[in-house]
């Protein structure tokens, strides 16, 4: 029986890595899109394709093409919590223009499937559409274009809004990675008031998301849908430090209100959304703290 053919976005990063991992272990033949000088340090040791990209949309058809993937998994993005004007068009290219060329690849191809990342931030205020930011502005803004590739090219689209993802061997500065460090070391750790809401999501629930989207799709006609990826139990910042503390022992010294909340942070969590079909998250958040532990950090026995 032929592999089925994953086409991946955003591969170098965090999520898209470990998703490449995943759908390699599966047993899918993955094809990874990376623009040149992108690091292959998070793919290392994956058997995988790796497609460069010099950002003209004729090349990108030609990629697709070639690759000619079952389905496409988008997670590439630029992400900035608050954006300055000399940055607009990056975002702008990264999140609308690219995302733009892909769908075209596709429709030219005839590839059908296409898993695309969103944002809760699109909900500020748990409304149905008020973008807490211009990341999560330019995320609607290509929602809103694959309406028409999947009215006129017959695109299937699901896309998943994620929350905040954590793990083990996260690169990025997370709020996670920070308590952790000012953990390990007694550094002081600047807090805001603590009041604003947080969802963790640990990784591999959050992989398992993406995996059962796709799957939603390949018996759907054309269709556009949504899902959230939401842990089920949002809480506040404080009570993010206190379920680090009571999971790895270990005490944070938070100096809360020492640094100013951002505009328009979060402080009402989004809850009108659906998971995806026969998903929900496995993983609680005390267990996904502790094996988010750094390495060399001494092995922790959960309750019991």
């Amino acid at each position: 029986m032929n592999k089925r053919r994953a086409f991946v976005t955003g591969a170098s990063g965090y999520v898209g890595s470990r998703l490449a991992r995943r759908l390699a272990a599966d047993g899918w033949d993955v094809h990874v899109l990376l623009r040149a000088g992108s690091s292959l340090d998070a793919l290392e040791g994956v058997a995988l394709t790796v497609h460069r990209f010099g950002g003209a949309a004729p090349e990108l058809v030609e990629i697709v093409r070639e690759a000619a993937p079952d389905a496409v998994f988008h997670l590439a993005a630029l992400f900035l919590a608050q954006h300055r004007p000399e940055q607009v068009d990056a975002l702008v290219q990264a999140n609308i223009l690219f995302a733009t060329q892909l769908a075209e690849a596709m429709a030219a191809n005839g590839v059908r499937i296409l898993v695309n990342t969103g944002t809760a931030w699109q909900h500020f205020g748990n409304r149905d559409y008020d973008p807490v930011n211009l990341y999560a502005a330019t995320k609607q803004a290509f929602e809103a274009i694959l309406s028409y590739y999947v009215n006129a090219h017959g695109l299937s689209v699901a896309t998943l809004a994620l929350f905040d993802t954590y793990g083990p061997h996260d690169p990025r500065p997370k709020l996670v990675s920070a308590l952790w460090q000012a953990a390990r070391t007694g550094a002081a750790l600047s807090m805001s008031s603590g009041e604003e809401v947080l969802d963790m999501v640990y990784i591999d629930d959050v992989i398992e998301a993406f995996l059962a989207a796709e799957l939603s799709l390949r018996a759907a006609g054309p269709v556009q849908l949504r899902y959230g990826v939401s842990s089920g139990a949002a809480l506040r910042l404080t009570g993010l430090v206190a379920a680090f503390e009571r999971a790895t022992g270990l005490h944070v010294d938070a100096r809360w209100g020492e640094r100013p909340c951002r505009p328009r942070e979060v402080m009402q969590p989004w809850t009108s959304f659906s998971p995806p079909p026969g998903w929900q998250p496995r993983v609680a958040l005390e267990e996904g703290l502790r094996r988010s532990a750094p390495p060399g950090t001494p092995a922790m026995r959960g309750p019991g």
